[in-house]
């Protein structure tokens, strides 16, 4: 007898959208022959999701935007849109092994349900970072910080609007971004199926909530409260529960980049591969040899095959054929870890910020260990990270204190600054803070002055997060006088 669970997949796999497609006024035709309803629409919705968001500018922003180094003339090291496409093949591959499973051994899903799990993951790896600001997760640091010695001279806040920012998240920030800032018709912005969307609701509780206050993470801000309810209630249906494809979308996620950023740090020289295979991973007393003794030999003849006939770039070519094998093992650890954890996970029972990955600890201990010791400590990563200090502390410097909070009204010269200001930032999102509320009406019918303090720190976090590296910077020396426009 099967068991039942308190998350439904007929409930996960969701196609319903936050706004609902108008009835067609044209005459129904009692009957639709095969051929004509594929050409109508071939895709199930979540292919429709992909489709919808591979063209926006919000994904585009992302080919400048970091990933661990300095965006450079080399098209060989990631940026954040490689890695989303990455993380995309990743997530998809695990969809099809679960839908699969769910088919053929649970019998949990019903065969006409096929490739729709597959299209849900394909699209959350692609966007899991479109909420991110420039210059990588130091980029949220940054702002965290920066609000955090905001706060403590300002309190006119209540303590979760304090919170959303002094925890700033770029995964609540994506759930904006998806719901309501990348502009489309109105105010619902892309409009993703609700099944997408909780797959990308990481976080499913908001920045007051327990769990936020202990580990710095949440799923959204106080503003975006209403659209996260709406995704719960259609999807999981349980409180602070996460949807079970967001465990492998994070996995995904994990094993994307673990690969790859080693891959870069190898191409870059900054890690001594060649050293590294030879005394640790060939190395027969090692741990990871004693782990994988024949797949680790695989290796060491691909190594010497590719040293002894001078490829091009070898040690390139070692490490890829490491990496291909590593993200091999640890996926096959996810599925494990899944199919183990299943009944908790689908009765909301596994631990809400727990992952996949952790079956997988002696690989991923290794990779986190090489990025720790020769990716991060870079100089060109430590560049980064100081730049993007500086621009983002100054533009919200700039932009909070100097244009949206509080003017002078009676000193001239600060209207006239801030009139400015207030024109440098992008009219999307400007358009979106001043529109009304009536789904059927979404014209802006409010100024900026008639915002309240929070709803202007939002606009200005939504403007600086939208930014690439590059624009960024440019903007900070146009504003400080640094270089002329």
């Amino acid at each position: 007898m099967r068991m039942a669970y308190k998350i439904k997949w007929g409930n996960i796999l969701n196609e319903t959208r936050h706004r609902v497609k108008e009835p067609s006024k044209k005459p129904i035709k009692e009957e639709h022959s095969y051929e004509e309803s594929l050409i109508n629409d071939h895709r199930n919705p979540f292919e429709g999701d992909y489709d919808r968001i591979m063209s926006s500018s919000s994904l585009r922003r992302l080919q400048d935007k970091a990933q661990v180094f300095p965006l450079q003339d080399s098209d060989f090291i990631r940026t954040r849109l490689t890695h989303s496409m990455e993380v995309s093949a990743i997530a998809r591959s695990f969809g099809t092994w679960l839908e699969k499973w769910l088919i053929n051994v649970q019998g949990q899903l019903d065969k006409s349900d096929s490739g729709k799990i597959p299209a849900m993951l394909a699209t959350a790896g692609l966007v899991h970072d479109i909420g991110n600001p420039p210059f990588g997760h130091y980029g949220e640091d940054v702002i965290k910080r920066w609000f955090d010695t905001y706060f403590s001279s300002n309190d006119n806040y209540t303590e979760q609007e304090k919170n959303d920012f002094k925890n700033f998240d770029g995964n609540a920030q994506g759930i904006r971004v998806l719901t309501r800032l990348q502009l489309l018709n109105d105010q619902y912005g892309i409009n993703f199926t609700y099944g997408t969307l909780s797959i990308l609701l990481k976080y499913p509780w908001d920045s007051n909530h327990k769990i936020a206050k202990e580990d710095g993470k949440f799923g959204y801000f106080k503003d975006d409260e209403e659209i996260a309810r709406s995704i719960i209630n259609n999807t999981t249906g349980v409180p602070n529960c996460r949807n079970p494809l967001t465990y492998l979308l994070e996995a995904a996620d994990d094993i994307a980049y673990l690969g790859a950023d080693v891959e870069d740090g190898v191409k870059k020289g900054i890690i001594p591969w060649e050293k590294i295979f030879e005394n640790t991973i060939a190395n027969e007393e090692s741990e990871i040899f004693k782990a994988y003794p024949d797949s680790i030999s695989n290796l060491i003849k691909k190594h010497k095959i590719a040293r002894d006939n001078n490829f091009p770039d070898f040690l390139l070519t070692s490490v890829q054929n490491f990496k291909v094998w590593v993200q091999a093992e640890m996926i096959r650890e996810v599925k494990k870890a899944f199919m183990k954890n299943y009944d908790d996970i689908m009765n909301g029972d596994f631990s809400p910020t727990g992952e996949l990955l952790e079956s997988a600890k002696l690989l991923r201990g290794f990779l986190t260990n090489l990025l720790k010791k020769y990716c991060f400590p870079n100089k060109e990563v430590l560049s980064l990270e100081l730049v993007g200090d500086s621009v983002i502390t100054d533009l919200l410097d700039i932009f909070i204190n100097d244009c949206i909070m509080e003017p002078i009204e009676h000193e001239k010269k600060h209207r006239l600054k801030s009139g400015k200001l207030y024109k440098m930032i992008s009219n999307n999102f400007i358009f979106v803070h001043r529109m009304n509320t009536d789904p059927n009406d979404p014209k802006p019918v409010r100024t900026i002055n008639e915002l309240n303090a929070y709803n202007k720190l939002l606009l200005i976090t939504d403007f600086v997060s939208g930014m690439t590296d590059s624009y960024a910077v440019d903007l900070h020396q146009k504003l400080k006088g640094v270089k002329m426009p």
